[in-house]
């Protein structure tokens, strides 16, 4: 979990990118440049192959399957922690410009005594929400997923229901399953 301190930073840099660089008021801050052009050219080109050879594959569900995408992650991390280490790729704060001296990063930690108050707070939910309603809105979320259909006014109205987001994920996961990553060395 973010600090406040940590929480309010990030929302200040946007407040200064929103309100005092005026890039918002421009539909496009870089529009015509050169640089900006290329690059842009050059992520549709590299998609494109990329899309290709998945397709060759039979589409994202066997890529997936045969371990295509897990390998391809591993590799595209392996090779960049390689040119982070060789100082082929410059991380502010890691290979380049470190502080000495950094101030420890305060870490919220959250009070263990809460779980206990947390688990009665639902226990104290289901004990009294209308168990007809729930029951009908689980069913409809699983019958949704079925379907097919759009599944966020279902969902909507189970957490109406007071269902909790595990309820909901199970009713799904009745339907869907639940992904096993494949290994891939």
């Amino acid at each position: 979990m973010p600090t406040e301190q940590a929480a309010r930073i990030a929302l200040r840099t946007q407040q200064i990118i929103a309100y005092e660089s005026g890039a918002p008021q421009t539909v496009d801050p870089l529009a015509g440049s050169y640089y900006v052009e290329t690059l842009t050219n050059e992520i549709e080109k590299r998609a494109a192959e990329y899309l290709g050879k998945i397709e060759v594959m039979g589409g994202m569900l066997k890529a997936i399957e045969r371990g295509f995408v897990q390998q391809e992650i591993q590799n595209a991390a392996y090779e960049y922690q390689q040119a982070v280490d060789l100082e082929q790729a410059i991380v502010v704060g890691v290979n380049r410009f470190e502080v000495e001296a950094e101030r420890p990063i305060p870490i919220q930690r959250i009070d263990p005594a809460l779980e206990p108050k947390q688990v009665e707070r639902v226990r104290s939910l289901r004990a009294k929400r209308d168990p007809a309603t729930w029951s009908d809105a689980i069913n409809s979320v699983e019958a949704g997923a079925r379907s097919g259909e759009n599944l966020m006014p279902t969902i909507l109205r189970a957490v109406e229901a007071f269902a909790t987001v595990g309820e909901i994920s199970d009713a799904m996961r009745r339907v869907f399953g639940e992904y096993r990553e494949a290994v891939v060395i």
